[in-house]
């Protein structure tokens, strides 16, 4: 009987991945320019719901994924790598430790909008070549984030839907 549990939560885990994948590859593509910057709040708002429903290990590969599909058909950059994956981590951990929503909001923020946006200096001086100042993707990858964030707390905070994603 454990067997079968736990089967059938690996087949949702794997349901609800590629589900978040897709809309993070569909919608990946939508921005909004907000002060010089554009805000591509989709994969935030996806790192959340992922952090909180399928914690770090699922949640990091559905990041990855979507950044791989991205760059692939060619709507991504690399900077997306760093960013998305470490925000999620972060915002797992976080809601598992502490099963807070809130919690899972601003560990996307500081793993995106931070410690993302300096890990992504790396990749876009040495993978990219671009010379750029090491701050410099802090405000729009935070930004970015705080959008996605704010949008998946709001969702979260329906109670039939959280109901449904945290059953």
């Amino acid at each position: 009987m454990e067997i079968s549990k736990n089967k059938e939560k690996t087949t949702q885990k794997i349901v609800l991945s590629g589900i978040l994948i897709a809309i993070a590859t569909v919608l990946g593509t939508f921005s909004i320019p907000v002060l010089g910057a554009k805000a591509s709040p989709v994969q935030h708002f996806v790192n959340v719901i992922a952090g909180i429903t399928l914690g770090p290990v699922y949640g990091v590969a559905c990041a990855f994924v979507a950044a791989l599909l991205r760059n692939i058909l060619g709507t991504g950059s690399l900077l997306a790598f760093p960013g998305s994956m470490v925000g999620v981590f972060l915002a797992a951990l976080l809601y598992k430790k502490f099963k807070k929503i809130e919690l899972a909001v601003i560990g996307e923020v500081i793993g995106t909008g931070i410690i993302g946006a300096l890990l992504a200096y790396p990749v876009a001086a040495v993978l990219l070549g671009r010379e750029v100042a090491l701050f410099v993707y802090i405000v729009p990858f935070s930004l970015s984030s705080i959008i996605g964030s704010i949008i998946a707390y709001i969702i979260l905070k329906i109670k039939v839907i959280r109901e449904f994603l945290l059953k």
